[in-house]
């Protein structure tokens, strides 16, 4: 290019955790900021969300009536829109209340909930635009954004990695902590991007990174509760960090304590 790739980082319904992940970089953050022009990233300082840009990262999910057209004028104005973190890529956390009653909810915690203009459903930002890539994670590290963005400046889409955490494990030497320790892991359906962070600290995997390729949740399911697991605390393992991430909501919702989707 003769000029400077531009790039945008965008926030929604979020922690904020993701836009961390850039700050992080540190220096390497400075080395990136030769090779694009950060246009609009709040966390850091610039502002300037309706630029076009070659490159737009979002983080959040969709959460307001406020957020679809946002989020649509976002992607008009990019060439590749790559989302990061389990709520651009799934919902999220918040997600949990698509799975409840969001007005009762609203009603209990807020004295004035007419002045709150939420949507009922936390929805992630492929379910209202199309994304060139997603990076999956609670929140996604530091490795994963600067190899997406030296791929896509390097004129290729980056590598999708979706093996199980299992694997990082294995590379890393970690005795299976089911087998080992009979404690209740999601590492075998969760796909890898951690480091196998809790693992290493002999806890096990909470699913932050999203469903690792075919994964198999229902077997995992029946082994936790062979390992003395109630329905319900299995249910909680699956519908929490990517509740509406479909492979672990079906999981979740077929199990036997849990309610039909769409029951208030």
């Amino acid at each position: 290019m003769s000029r400077k790739p531009k790039v945008a980082i965008h926030k929604f319904s979020s922690c904020d955790g993701c836009q961390l992940a850039f700050l992080n970089l540190g220096e390497d953050l400075l080395a990136l900021s030769r090779q694009v022009e950060i246009v609009h990233f709040a966390e850091a300082g610039p502002v300037n969300e309706e630029i076009p840009v070659d490159i737009a990262f979002v983080e959040g999910s969709i959460s307001t009536p406020a957020d679809r057209p946002r989020i649509e004028k976002i992607r008009h104005n990019s060439r590749f829109l790559i989302t990061m973190g389990a709520c651009a890529t799934s919902g999220g956390i918040q997600a949990l209340r698509n799975m409840a009653d969001t007005n009762a909810w609203i009603g209990a915690i807020y004295a004035r909930p007419d002045f709150i203009d939420s949507l009922d459903d936390s929805t992630a930002i492929a379910r209202h635009v199309k994304v060139d890539f997603e990076l999956w994670g609670c929140p996604v590290n530091s490795q994963q954004i600067l190899s997406c963005v030296c791929a896509l400046l390097s004129g290729v889409l980056p590598v999708d990695q979706h093996d199980s955490l299992c694997q990082q494990c294995k590379q890393q030497g970690l005795a299976c902590l089911m087998v080992s320790q009979g404690l209740a892991c999601l590492g075998p359906v969760t796909r890898a991007g951690c480091g196998a962070l809790c693992p290493s600290l002999g806890r096990g995997c909470y699913g932050c990174y999203g469903p690792a390729e075919n994964p198999n949740g229902p077997a995992l399911a029946q082994r936790f509760m062979q390992l003395g697991l109630s329905a319900e605390e299995t249910r909680r393992r699956f519908l929490f960090i990517n509740s509406a991430a479909p492979a672990f909501n079906e999981t979740g919702l077929k199990l036997p304590d849990a309610k039909p989707q769409g029951e208030r």
